[in-house]
């Protein structure tokens, strides 16, 4: 069997199988050393294993119907199209949560799509998964900086004021985050009847250079903020 032959031949045989199964083997293993560099729950290991095991489901699905042509109510696609669903249970895994924040759900995104160019290279679709794998790797490389760069690196903190029940009003402490450019998650807010002031929790993505002193001179000058804590969520 010629190269042309073994690479664009419909029919499944060892040398096509083999070279399918060892291109999903790299794309698989190129993404996850991407992912293990940035310490992801999923890493090269997972990765290779994923892509390979879509490849199989999808060379499974074409050698069925190819060896035994009398089934003719088969479908073809039908077992390829299990990794489709089947994946997103291995894709939650990734995703793990710190309190508020959650993490990992870039980790479980590259799963799910590693999958499908597993997937895609078992049909023998080479050029639309190359594609596929350069565009992924410069989704987690290039636009990760470029994303970094643009929107900086926040940290979330949970700043829990204590406000005089007259002057306590959510509105006043999310214009003032609004000015000191930090972006507001949630708010909590506690009204405890007969007592003389009201708690309000936010959480906040805080820029990483911002100065400390910033945010506190600017609580201690609102009007009705009797007390506050800052402190960073794990």
């Amino acid at each position: 069997m010629d190269l042309h032959q073994l690479f664009y031949g419909n029919e499944i045989t060892l040398g096509t199988a083999a070279l399918r199964l060892m291109l999903a083997f790299l794309a698989g293993m190129l993404i996850g050393i991407e992912r293990e560099a940035q310490s992801q729950p999923a890493g090269m290991r997972t990765h290779i294993l994923i892509t390979l095991g879509s490849a199989l489901a999808m060379l499974l699905s074409i050698y069925i119907p190819q060896t035994f042509p009398d089934f003719q109510n088969g479908d073809p696609g039908r077992i390829a199209a299990q990794v489709v669903s089947g994946i997103g249970f291995l894709g939650a895994g990734a995703i793990l949560r710190f309190g508020v924040n959650v993490r990992g759900l870039t980790t479980a995104a590259s799963v799910w799509a590693m999958a499908m160019i597993g997937l895609a290279i078992g049909a023998g679709m080479y050029m639309v998964s190359l594609i596929a794998l350069v565009i992924i790797l410069f989704a987690l490389t290039v636009m990760d900086t470029f994303e970094k760069h643009i929107f900086r690196n926040r940290i979330l903190k949970r700043i829990d004021v204590t406000m005089r029940k007259k002057s306590s009003d959510i509105k006043t402490l999310q214009r003032l985050m609004k000015h000191l450019k930090i972006r507001v998650y949630s708010v909590d807010f506690h009204k405890h009847t007969g007592e003389t002031n009201d708690r309000i929790i936010l959480y906040v993505y805080i820029l990483e250079n911002m100065d400390p002193n910033k945010l506190s001179e600017a609580l201690e000058k609102t009007e009705g903020v009797v007390g506050f804590t800052v402190e960073m969520v794990s």
